[in-house]
């Protein structure tokens, strides 16, 4: 299982990014995909889930209304689209797939929003 994240960087507050994740290595279009990320000092958090085929999304903290997860089976791939940022959105962002007992994850992209 191999995934690559990317399209992180700086941005200003109040900006957007668009995030991108590259799976490879097992059955992408049956398994949900998750995005993380980890601000310094703080745990994990759960950004966003989406199902198989894309139908289903759920944004469980407090990104909703400004985060929008994506993917495209056909290409391996799952976006985190997110708009209107604010500085605690500073964060090393991370794709994640759950697989049978194992959980998987990128090396992670980082987000840095500042004036």
């Amino acid at each position: 299982v191999q995934l690559v994240e990317s399209g992180g960087g700086w941005v200003q507050p109040g900006g957007s990014l668009r995030l991108s994740c590259a799976a490879s290595g097992f059955a992408f279009s049956r398994y949900n995909m998750n995005w993380y990320r980890q601000a310094p000092g703080k745990e994990r958090e759960l950004l966003a889930t989406i199902s198989t085929t894309g139908t289903s999304t759920t944004y469980p903290g407090s990104v909703k209304g400004r985060f929008t997860i994506s993917r495209d089976n056909a290409k391996n791939t799952v976006c985190l689209q997110m708009n209107s940022l604010k500085p605690e959105d500073t964060a090393v962002y991370y794709c994640n797939v759950h697989r049978f007992t194992e959980d998987y994850w990128g090396q992670g992209t980082q987000v840095t929003v500042s004036s």
